[in-house]
């Protein structure tokens, strides 16, 4: 490929809406146009990009045994609706009508529509195991697109099926998909972690989040660099604290703290560690009847320590937690005779269900709200000043230096970008859609299903994100637009430059190597701005003054120098140099 025929339009400034690093560098070298809120024009050399992730994804995914279909992107709504999704997703599904006045969805993923091809087509065990991929563009209405390619509205994605007979096979294809995964994040040369993940209301261990460690992720993974535990925030657990607890030291006391509603501030008037201080969540959970009206709340009390942050996820799995919200002013002052910013379990004007961390079970002397302006309690204690407590469970988010759940060190975190996910399902669609096959036994069966998804147009705006520098991009060689380019000066006017380039482009293309020759006739700095801009990896440069000298210079794209190489040994260098 000659620059001259290919579209390379960089900018020397990012708009003024883009972000992060990803989103400026993207729309500066040329990748993508955005072309109104969330959606994207993917101009020549982003897609180039984008089809390498593709093929990288396609050839793994056949390789694993998958088999490659194409879904609409509008889909009749009737499916959705045997489901429930029509209804119960929100305003990101984006809905509409034909001239009949019939409803569809613009989908942003294709549960219901593979389930409906395998409940017509797979009608045997014998059929089973069977995985159906797809390469295709999907649509999220979101609130507020941001970001560039990290949180647009239309993107696109590979997103895989698995259909099985039972749990054990299901588990087995689950397996064989994680796997595959890791060879597809191998390839893309960048550096990710794959983290266990919250499985939602489905329940279960079988769920893997793949990430792109970033520091500019929004998500935090933890893990243990002394063993190979790794879990996404949500999912994250620490050992359970080691007893028995302390015995208590203190009386039980009213104190003063005038102004200081929060745990921290309580800590430093005190003169006391923030982890001796006890922080209140009050929630609530509505009982309702067919029609939708409330007709019984229960208001809960958890108690974290000061310095840990409630999980939701973790609070949400307590018995009769599932579907909380954060209690009113209203219920509050009702229950405890006090605002928030002093609340404690100690004297309460009704009675609530009380959940305690397990961190706090195992403290004494601890200090929490007085349920009264401007005081709390100090020196409270377990057995003494409370019942002990009844449900005791992990309510909080991990921190740096917890003790990792395997025992093998402490745990680290770091942040990273979601690119991909793989998630056992179940039979949650198969049921819902009556989806059946006939067993060994000769009756019906649910289908076991999984999904696997891999964000296509993601990936590129997240690999960008972990490796770039002031100039630019820094591509991995094997999704990089091109792998090598190769910078003639004064092409235009020397027959020896433009001979040798030429002669170059063509050898490391008939060496298979996705070379780019840049015969647009630039200055020298403006040319290498550019491609530096770009990412390309791997730049040779051709001048008359080296090749009287019997030498080119080649220059990685992560060099701080470029190194000169012998004119006669420059295509071994540069595939010496390129990732295998």
């Amino acid at each position: 490929m000659k620059a001259s025929q290919f579209f390379v339009s960089t900018l020397k400034e990012a708009p003024a809406d883009a972000e992060v690093v990803s989103h400026k560098l993207m729309t500066r070298a040329g990748l993508i146009k955005k072309l109104g809120a969330g959606i994207y024009n993917y101009m020549p050399m982003g897609l180039r990009v984008i089809r390498k992730v593709e093929a990288i994804v396609r050839e793994e995914m056949n390789r694993a045994g998958a088999v490659e279909v194409a879904m609409p992107v509008v889909q009749p709504a009737e499916f959705w609706q045997e489901t429930g999704r029509f209804d119960k997703m929100g305003p990101e599904l984006l809905r509409i009508q034909d001239r009949h006045g019939r409803d569809f969805v613009i989908q942003p993923t294709s549960e219901e529509v593979v389930t409906d091809i395998a409940r017509q087509e797979l009608r045997s065990y014998k059929q089973l195991p069977k995985n159906l991929y797809q390469i295709q563009t999907k649509f999220r209405d979101e609130r507020r697109p941001r970001f560039g390619l990290m949180r647009g509205r239309e993107f696109i994605m590979k997103d895989a099926y698995s259909f099985d007979r039972d749990q054990d096979a299901a588990k087995a294809s689950y397996q064989v998909m994680a796997q595959a995964y890791r060879r597809i994040f191998d390839r893309f040369g960048l550096t990710y972690r794959a983290v266990a993940a919250d499985s939602g209301a489905i329940g279960g261990d079988l769920s893997e989040e793949f990430q792109v460690i970033a520091a500019t992720g929004e998500d935090a993974i933890v893990y243990c660099p002394q063993s190979d535990y790794a879990a996404n925030m949500e999912k994250a657990e620490a050992l359970a604290p080691a007893g028995p607890r302390p015995a208590s030291t203190q009386a039980l006391a009213k104190t003063p703290t005038p102004g200081k509603s929060t745990c921290a501030d309580v800590a430093q008037l005190l003169g006391v560690a923030l982890q001796t201080t006890v922080k209140s969540l009050v929630l609530a959970t509505d009982e309702t009847n067919d029609t939708g009206e409330i007709i019984k709340t229960q208001v809960w009390l958890l108690l974290l320590r000061g310095d840990h942050d409630m999980n939701e996820i973790k609070v949400s799995k307590v018995p009769g937690l599932a579907g909380f919200r954060f209690a009113t002013v209203g219920e509050i002052e009702d229950h405890f005779g006090c605002k928030p910013g002093y609340l404690g379990p100690l004297k309460l004007q009704k009675p609530v269900k009380l959940v305690v961390d397990r961190e706090v079970a195992v403290m004494a002397d601890w200090i929490c709200g007085a349920n009264e302006i401007d005081c709390h309690m100090t020196g409270v204690n377990w057995g003494r000043d409370l019942p002990e407590p009844e449900v005791v469970a992990d309510l909080r988010n991990v921190v740096a230096g917890d003790r990792s759940p395997d025992g093998q060190g402490e745990l680290a975190i770091e942040r990273g970008i979601e690119v991909g996910h793989v998630f056992y399902l179940g039979t949650k669609y198969s049921k819902a859609m009556n989806a059946t096959f006939l067993g060994e036994d000769g009756k019906p069966a649910f289908f076991e299903m999984g999904c696997y998804g891999i964000g296509i147009t993601r990936l590129p705006a997240a690999a960008i994100e972990q490796n770039h520098d002031d100039r630019g991009i820094i591509w991995p060689d094997a999704i990089a637009p091109f792998t090598v380019v190769v910078c003639p000066i004064g092409m235009d006017r020397s027959a020896e430059v433009k001979a040798a380039a030429e002669q170059l482009h063509a050898d490391l293309l008939a060496a298979g190597v996705d070379v780019l020759l840049d015969d647009r006739g630039e200055r020298p700095g403006a040319m290498f701005a550019d491609w530096e801009l770009i990412g390309v990896p791997h730049r040779v440069v051709i001048s008359d003054r080296g090749l009287k000298e019997g030498q080119l210079e080649y220059q990685h794209r992560r060099d701080t120098a470029a190194t000169k190489v012998a004119t006669a040994d420059i295509l071994a260098h540069i595939q010496g140099r390129l990732t295998p």
